[in-house]
Parts: structure tokens; sequence; C-alpha cells
């Protein structure tokens, strides 16, 4: 296969990996009814007039499967972090003893769910769409080689690899959905 061809290849898996990465990232964010860490990032508190993620001024623990523990740093971190945690939005309301803040997760009830599933399911369509965007990127690519010492044959080549990088890459979306959603809807 022709030298052109297999860099275009590579360049369309590597940002590939990008798009499978940043979809695993936000099905990350959205919670099953247990407590964990991830919940918390994109959080960004006022620390000294400069927005910084929750988890540079503060260690972040889970003692069980349904606590958030925060401890900021520094004391005086408190109630910006416990302002940043409310604005988030995140379905939680923090309680300040003065310490720490903790945070209780609720139990998702049926409805909440099958919320959640749904935006499981939008989300890793957003990441199929972006896959398959990358791949028609890289066929076009491949097809202006055409003039370069590259004959139809190695293009048509290439193609046929981008489809097969592009449909392996479909598959991990939906395993790690698949995984979402089962990890919601058990009870």
């Amino acid at each position: 296969m022709n030298d052109l061809i297999k860099k275009q290849l590579q360049d369309a898996q590597a940002n590939m990996d990008k798009a499978i990465d940043h979809c695993e990232a936000e099905l990350t964010k959205i919670r099953a009814g247990k407590a964990s860490a991830g919940m918390l990032d994109g959080i960004f508190v006022d620390y000294y007039g400069s927005a910084t993620g929750l988890s540079q001024v503060a260690s972040i623990n889970t003692p069980d499967a349904r606590t958030l523990l925060v401890q900021p740093w520094e004391k005086n971190m408190l109630v910006p972090i416990e302002r940043a945690i409310m604005e988030a939005n995140i379905g939680i309301n923090p309680q300040n003893d003065g310490v720490v803040i903790r945070l209780v997760v609720p139990p998702l009830t049926e409805e909440r769910r099958r919320e959640l599933v749904k935006k499981v399911k939008e989300e890793a369509e957003r990441g199929k769409i972006t896959v398959r965007n990358i791949r028609k990127d890289a066929n076009e690519k491949i097809k202006k080689l055409k003039g370069e010492s590259v004959s139809d044959d190695e293009i048509k080549t290439g193609e046929a690899e981008v489809q097969k990088i592009t449909d392996a890459y479909i598959i991990k979306i939906d395993k790690h959905s698949e995984a979402k959603e089962k990890d919601i809807m058990t009870v």
C-alpha cells in the first residue's frame, strides 16, 4: 500500500481514537446511581480570580457507593466549592460541615434511569457521527491523492481500509454504550 495512503489511515485512526476517548469521557459523566469522582469533572471553582478544576483545589474521595467527599486543601475554599457544585446543577445538593463537603448520590428512579439511557444513546450517536465524519474526511483526502502517483486500485484499497477502521470504532462505541446502559439499568 502506498505510503501516502498509510499516512491518511494513521491520521484517521488517531482522530477516531480521540473521538472514542471523548465519547467515553462523556459517558462517564452520566451517573449510574453510584458515586464516582468523575461526576465532578468539568466543575470549575473560582480560585483567587481564576477558574480552576475542582480536583486541583480539593481531594475527592468515595467512602462508599453513594457518597462523595470533597476535602479542600485550603479551608477558605469550602464556600466557593459548594457554590460551584450547586451552579453545576448535577442533581446533588452539597452538605458543608465546615471541614468537608459531602455529596450523597440519591438512588435513581425507573423514570430517571430511562432518561439517562436516552442520554447515553444520544452521546453514543454523537460519537458515531464524529467517527463517520472522520471517515468521510479520510476518504476525501485519499481521493485527492489520485494525481500523486497513486493508482485507482490503491485508492479503492485505502477507502476499504478506512471503512474497516470505521466499522471497528463504531462497534467500540456500541460496546461502551451497552455497558453504560446495563450499568444504569442495574438496580
